[in-house]
């Protein structure tokens, strides 16, 4: 038995590996694309109303749902963690627990969710400084909105459950049909029925449940392709005890994500307070940043199927493999995002914006955008090397260590006592250590773990 490790030069000229590599990679990647499309189409369709305010109030209210969401993804990651274990072991009883519990778990939070918004929808309008006519609209649409927010989780739970059995293309037809209900119902709703603002709400709830639709029909499918499966064997998972792994898992997860939208938000209220062009500019590189990171969580979603599944497996040499490929495909894309926003940065930016002020600011900061691909994408990947190994604690730790310990200590360091004048580069540089320190300890704790299977 030929039990000789793999070279990365093996590695990158195997050409089933590299196939089963993009076969989950590229779906996840075109999904990703169509994730803010939800909130843009409303958008789009609302700007064409008469007064501004109307599209303002729908982009704070979908922007506050999106938040709601990004901060409950922990469904998504956790399921996809422990289903792609459950999987790589063949252990069909957990998978079925893992998605009644996940299912039972998304139900609860979408419940108290809707219970809670009117305090939620005051606290966040009252960080922001909307105007009266702004703050109305927002509160018409998120009022309609909130309520799908049970079939928003549960998309969650079932696509990570999905991912976690290697079916990303379940995934890219959930959203892609969730966005046609969408884009065609906001014609009829807003501008054929002329419903306004709350007819772009309903069209968006109206696309959530269209998406848990096309996800329940393909989890049934999944599941009656298992032999003697039947309904009832669901039901016994169908309690309120046994969470203990669920939650640890999703509770580090969540406080993961509350250090990553801090950051994030800090860069962007701070940034409002340099002037109207920084702001702007900045908000044109800040999407591109997120362009980066949907190409790079698509290779991070092969690392979580394929660790998972190694990790169930207990195949300590798959992992290995799944990890160095993952990581090379990163590597290579993000130096292809470097070269191209190196060389076409300025005529990207003239694309997003039409303000000579706003570009010119924006191609000031475009040097930390340059660099910034090579700063991140071990962190994007290890995340999911984390996510697929369910070791929601480290991936916490990290978060947190990045956050409280490079981010905004170089922010104050630079804006404070070095740099006073300088306010936006700081940003950017926190921003830059940032992404260095997440990388560097997720990757550092995966090389230095001895026993990665077992610790």
């Amino acid at each position: 038995m030929n039990t000789a490790k793999s070279t990365w030069l093996d590695l990158m000229l195997n050409g089933a590996k590299n196939r089963q590599l993009l076969a989950l990679a590229l779906p996840m990647i075109l999904s990703n694309i169509t994730i803010p499309l939800l909130g843009l189409v409303d958008t789009a369709v609302i700007g064409h109303l008469s007064e501004a305010y109307y599209l303002g109030g729908v982009a704070v209210g979908s922007t506050i749902i999106t938040l709601i969401i990004w901060l409950l993804g922990f469904l998504r990651m956790a399921t996809t963690g422990l289903v792609a274990q459950a999987y790589g072991a063949n252990d069909l009883h957990a998978q079925h627990k893992l998605l009644v519990q996940g299912a039972m778990l998304a139900v609860l939070l979408g419940a108290g969710v809707i219970a809670l918004q009117v305090p939620i929808l005051n606290l966040a309008l009252g960080l922001s400084e909307a105007s009266s006519e702004v703050e109305r609209y927002c509160r018409e649409y998120f009022q309609v909105r909130i309520w799908s927010t049970p079939f928003a989780l549960l998309n969650l739970v079932m696509l990570g459950w999905l991912l976690g059995r290697q079916q990303p293309k379940a995934a890219m037809w959930q959203l892609i049909l969730a966005n046609l209900a969408n884009i065609i119902l906001d014609v009829v709703f807003v501008l054929g029925l002329g419903w306004g603002v709350k007819g772009a709400a309903l069209a968006s709830v109206f696309a959530d449940i269209t998406a848990f639709s096309v996800a329940l029909t393909m989890v049934l499918q999944q599941l009656k392709r298992e032999a003697d499966f039947h309904l009832s064997q669901l039901l016994p998972h169908v309690t309120l005890t046994g969470y203990g792994k669920l939650l640890r898992l999703n509770t580090d997860i969540f406080i993961r994500s509350l250090c990553l939208q801090a950051a994030f938000a800090f860069m962007t209220f701070h940034g409002a307070g340099l002037g109207d062009n920084t702001v702007a500019a900045n908000a044109v590189l800040l999407n591109l940043l997120l362009l980066i990171s949907y190409a790079l969580d698509g290779i991070a979603y092969y690392a979580e199927a394929e660790v998972g599944r190694a990790y169930g497996q207990k195949q300590a040499e798959q992992l290995r493999e799944a990890v160095i490929l993952a990581w090379s495909w990163s590597a290579i894309t993000a130096l292809g995002f470097c070269a191209v926003f190196s060389l076409f940065g300025s005529n990207i930016i003239a694309l997003l914006t039409s303000i000579n002020e706003v570009r010119a600011t924006a191609q000031t900061y475009l040097i930390w955008l340059i660099f910034l691909p090579l700063w991140s994408f071990s962190s994007y990947l290890f995340d999911g090397v984390y996510i697929g190994a369910a070791k929601g604690k480290v991936m916490r730790n990290s978060m947190i260590l990045a956050t409280f310990g490079a981010f905004f200590p170089t922010w104050y360091l630079l804006q404070q006592l070095l740099l006073p004048e300088q306010g936006n580069h700081a940003l950017w540089a926190a921003m830059s250590v940032f992404m260095i320190a997440r990388s560097l300890t997720l990757a550092g704790h995966y090389y230095f773990s001895k026993d990665f299977l077992n610790k």
